[in-house]
């Protein structure tokens, strides 16, 4: 059997990821002999809520849906893992169950650690703690200034902004457009800014009418970067 290799894509994906390129060339080359490179087809379920870490994971290509499941049982998609962003530490760590769902979104390739090499890695390499502690920092800051904008931001601006990162992780440039190359329903959109999808489906017809976007069935076209800007600075 033919082992898998990384192709150019996913090699760049991984190493211009902005917390992995900071890391010293001897504890990157030491992480990446570590890995298991694994494809997975969409839809696939790769972590499940309450079951005990095993796994220290970065996206190749693709992306991983983190989710839950609400009191009524509906699935709610809470963000997507980007190529070049590495996850499953937390619960290493801790030592505790998974807090999420994990599923493929796309065809999706992955990098993973077995959980004897990560704790390994942290015994030979001061600095990868470090690294992994302003990391968490970061989440730690993101997930405040995310419950910030939610309480004191309006949906457009909030909308606009998501829209923004997601051309930044996943856009495609076509002359002056640029097309966002993760699938995602109106649905999914909305669960991410917390609103419905009758609200956001309203917010992008109002960005089409101002020339910042253009909808298409399960894709989303920027046309303007400056006009999204403004809407997400009101």
């Amino acid at each position: 059997m033919t082992t898998p290799v990384l192709t150019p894509e996913e090699r760049r994906n991984i190493e211009s990821g902005s917390w992995f390129s900071k890391l010293s060339p001897a504890l990157r080359h030491d992480i990446i002999s570590r890995t298991i490179i694994r494809r997975y087809p969409d839809g696939i379920q790769i972590g499940t809520r309450g079951a005990p870490a095993t796994d220290w994971v970065a996206v190749a290509s693709g992306a991983v849906r983190a989710s839950s499941v609400s009191m009524s049982g509906k699935q709610i998609t809470l963000t997507y893992v980007e190529p070049g962003t590495w996850f499953g530490d937390i619960s290493l760590f801790d030592g505790l169950p998974h807090t999420h769902d994990a599923t493929t979104h796309g065809p999706t390739t992955l990098l993973i650690v077995r959980k004897h090499d990560f704790f390994d890695l942290l015994s030979r390499h001061a600095e990868l703690s470090e690294a992994l502690l302003r990391l968490n920092c970061r989440r730690l800051r993101l997930m405040f200034a995310s419950f910030e904008d939610l309480n004191t931001r309006p949906l457009s601006a909030r909308l606009a902004k998501q829209v923004l990162h997601l051309s930044r992780s996943y856009g495609i440039s076509h002359g002056e457009e640029i097309r966002i190359g993760l699938q995602l329903a109106q649905e999914d959109l909305a669960q991410l800014v917390g609103a419905s999808r009758q609200r956001v489906n309203q917010e992008l017809k109002g960005f089409e009418r101002e020339g910042a976007v253009r909808v298409e069935p399960t894709r989303l076209v920027v046309l303007s970067r400056e006009k999204l800007m403004a809407i997400a600075e009101r």
